[in-house]
Parts: structure tokens; C-alpha cells; sequence
């Protein structure tokens, strides 16, 4: 019953978590379009926004959302809470659609609605993760031989990306900077799940943080945080945000997943159809991402959909007659 009343609590702090995390892009778009009307916009190099409340407000929504989120893996298995944070797209454009005026298109409400239907499935037929009573537990699945492979795996994979690929196809090729983030923030999930549990448990008065473990997985989770954040910079600096963002979307959460998998094993206890069931409400989401972010200009930019046809100017239709005279002649 306790793991069904965290499961439960976790559900919660996710999707709170992502409704703080969506609300924050839109509330801080709207603090950085005030600054562009009074100073010089944040595009142009300016750092006018610094200054205006609105911006700061989106900023202490999203830290409050990533509190939340991390709080929801000490309650939540990953399987659970990663795919939930889908729910921060629906969040934004929902609210960009309202306030900023951004039109949602039909295609994008089918996307949204797609991601909710997925999320439900999900958390219906989520498994109820075994008790934790110490970071030692965690050590001990950290160190098995499953997931040490996968860990090594990973390591090395990053490794030749960063060695060999990024320096000759970083600039051409989306996936390896995402390749890079994603395999890295995989191990990343699994480290936050360990320090939130020992925060989680430290609180019920079982100190946790005189284990040397714990101190491993928070220097480490540190560690692959600032690497994420290289790349992941790199990557929407080099490529466009709206096909950065479902992509790495996918790739880590898939990732995340078959790691949690690995390590915590939640699959042993739940049938056949509640595996099937969850893949399937995952691939929902999935479809549902990419459906939202293909079509997100949509609404508001029609010119997109069409082509622009230019009308030819008199020089340009005597031009155009000559040749096809001569080619017709010829």
C-alpha cells in the first residue's frame, strides 16, 4: 500500500512539476518581449531582461518546477515520472495559445491530447517500486552486474562521441550532441533518484549523507549536469530549437527508461499486459510530442504551410516568352 500511496505522490509532484516548467517559458517569453519594447532584445545580445520582473517570475517557476520534478523521483519510479514531464509541452502551448497569442493549430490540440492520453496510460499501469530503506540498497543495484555494463556502455559511447564524432560531425549532425546528452542524463536520472531518497529519508531521520555513496552520486550527478549543459547548448545553438527539443525528448526519456529498467528491475512484478500497456501509452506520448512541435508555427504563420508565389515582373514574362520561343524553335 505504501508503494501505491508514493506512486501517488509522485504522480502529483511530476505533474505539478510540469505545469510550473511550462507556465515558466511562456511567463519568461512574456518578461522577454517587455524588455525588447525597452531596451535591446536578448537575440541581439542584450540583457535588459535581467531587469524585468516577468522574466524573473518564469525563472522561479521553472526552479520550482525542477524541485518538484526532483522531489518526484524520491516517491516515483522513473519509468513514471520522465514521460510525465511531456506534460510541460502541453503546459506551455496551451498557455503561449491564450497569452501570447500563439494559435494552436488542430494538428498541435491532437498532439496535446495524444500526450494526455499516453501520460494516463502510463501512470494506470505504472509498477509500484520496491521500498528503499538506504542509499546503500541503491549502491548495491548501481554496482550489479546489469547495470555496470549498461554504465560502461554509456561511458564509452560518450567518450567516442565527444573524441571522434563532435569534432567532425558536430556541426552537421544533430544526433551526437543529443546523443551525448541523452546517454549521459540517462545515468544522470538514476543518481538524482539516489539523492532524492537520501534527502527523502535523511527527513524521516535516517541520516544518509554520512555514506560515502551518497557523496559519489551527487559529485557525479553534478559532473554530467554541466555536461548536459554543454551540449545541449551546443546543439540548440547549432540547430533549430523546434526539432532539437522532441528529439532529445525521446531519446532521453528512452533512455532513461531502459535504465531504470536495468537497475531497479519494475518490470519483474507486472504482467504481460501491463508492459504492453505502458510501452503503448509511452509511444502515444511520443507521437503526440512530435505531432505538437511539427505543427506548432502552424497556427500563427499560414505562410508556412504554402509556398510564396511572387508575381514576375514585365522584364521577367518577356524573358520567359523569349526562351520558350527558342526552346520551342529548337
Amino acid at each position: 500500500m505504501g508503494g501505491i500511496d508514493d506512486n501517488v505522490h509522485g504522480v502529483i509532484l511530476a505533474i505539478s512539476s510540469s505545469i510550473f516548467i511550462g507556465s515558466s517559458f511562456v511567463i519568461k517569453k512574456q518578461g522577454l518581449k517587455k524588455a525588447g519594447e525597452n531596451g535591446k532584445r536578448a537575440g541581439s545580445g542584450g540583457h535588459s531582461y535581467l531587469l524585468e520582473p516577468w522574466w524573473w517570475a518564469g525563472m522561479l517557476s521553472m526552479i520550482i518546477g525542477e524541485g518538484a520534478n526532483f522531489a518526484a523521483y524520491a516517491y516515483a519510479p522513473a519509468v513514471l515520472v520522465t514521460p510525465l514531464g511531456a506534460l510541460s509541452m502541453i503546459v506551455s502551448a496551451v498557455l503561449a495559445h491564450f497569452i501570447l497569442k500563439e494559435k494552436l493549430h488542430i494538428f498541435g490540440v491532437v498532439g496535446c491530447l495524444l500526450c494526455v492520453v499516453g501520460s494516463v496510460s502510463i501512470v494506470l499501469h505504472a509498477p509500484v517500486e520496491k521500498k528503499i530503506e538506504s542509499v546503500k540498497y541503491i549502491w548495491h543495484l548501481a554496482t550489479a552486474p546489469g547495470f555496470l555494463t549498461y554504465a560502461v556502455a554509456v561511458l564509452v559511447m560518450i567518450l567516442i562521441l565527444i573524441i571522434w564524432y563532435v569534432p567532425r560531425y558536430g556541426q552537421s549532425h544533430l544526433v551526437v550532441y543529443i546523443g551525448i546528452c541523452s546517454l549521459a542524463g540517462s545515468l544522470t536520472v538514476m543518481g538524482v533518484k539516489a539523492i532524492g531518497m537520501a534527502l527523502k529519508l535523511t527527513l524521516e531521520g535516517q541520516n544518509q549523507f554520512k555514506y560515502f555513496q551518497t557523496w559519489f552520486f551527487v559529485v557525479y550527478v553534478v559532473i554530467f549536469i554541466i555536461l548536459q549543459l554543454n551540449y545541449l547548448n551546443k546543439a540548440l545553438d547549432t540547430f533549430n530549437t523546434a526539432v532539437v527539443s522532441p528529439i532529445y525528448y525521446v531519446m532521453f526519456t528512452t533512455l532513461t527508461i531502459a535504465a531504470s529498467m536495468i537497475m531497479f528491475k519494475d518490470y519483474v512484478h507486472q504482467n504481460a499486459t501491463q508492459i504492453v500497456t505502458g510501452l503503448c501509452g509511452f509511444g502515444t506520448i511520443l507521437c503526440g510530442t512530435f505531432l505538437l512541435h511539427k505543427t506548432k508555427d502552424m497556427g500563427s504563420n499560414p505562410s508556412k504551410l504554402l509556398p510564396v508565389v511572387h508575381p514576375k515582373s514585365d522584364a521577367d514574362c518577356k524573358q520567359t516568352s523569349e526562351t520558350t520561343k527558342v526552346t520551342v524553335e529548337i
